[in-house]
């Protein structure tokens, strides 16, 4: 069951994010004004886990913004926040599904609220945002028709040892 946060469910903001499993990167290429990219698995696996944000009132009160909560009886085992983008797409700020709540099907779901939120506030697609290495979270955008519209190689260069790059990723409606 999926739930609009509100007041009452507010505290169950970040309970299904636990990390994700790093597999391997993608490696974009573009040519002839055509995004395309191979994988590149890597020998050792290993978890991150990024530091999670707070959530205000604003997500509640704001008719541009919105966090969905996925439900398994009375437990949070997802989540997605929405904000709408200057550019007239919705932006997926983040989406998470509890490690063991993965592969069910909850990813999709929450993306499908995520259309039907964006179309109700006459956005013209969504976007988001993630890193070249979190490949399984790029599959997972690819196999629901979102497609790279850009990377940056400089928004994660504060942190060095990361080595990782941006890859924005777009659907339109």
């Amino acid at each position: 069951m999926i739930r609009k946060m509100t007041q009452a469910n507010i505290t169950d903001y970040n309970k299904s994010c636990d990390g994700f499993t790093i597999i391997g990167r993608i490696v974009p290429r573009y040519e002839d004004g055509i995004w395309s990219y191979t994988e590149e698995i890597f020998k050792e696996h290993y978890n991150k886990q990024y530091e999670l944000d707070d959530i205000d009132d604003s997500y509640i009160e704001d008719e541009d913004k919105a966090v969905y909560f996925y439900y398994e009886e009375d437990r949070c085992i997802g989540q997605i926040r929405l904000n709408t983008n200057w550019n007239g797409f919705g932006l997926i700020e983040e989406i998470y599904v509890a490690k063991g709540s993965r592969n069910k099907g909850i990813g999709t779901a929450l993306l499908n609220q995520a259309e039907e939120w964006a179309k109700q506030n006459q956005l013209i697609g969504l976007m988001l945002e993630t890193q070249d290495v979190n490949l399984l979270a790029c599959r997972f955008y690819a196999k629901h028709s979102f497609v790279i519209g850009a990377v940056d190689t400089m928004l994660y260069s504060k942190f060095p040892s990361a080595h990782e790059k941006a890859v924005f990723w777009y659907h339109k409606f």
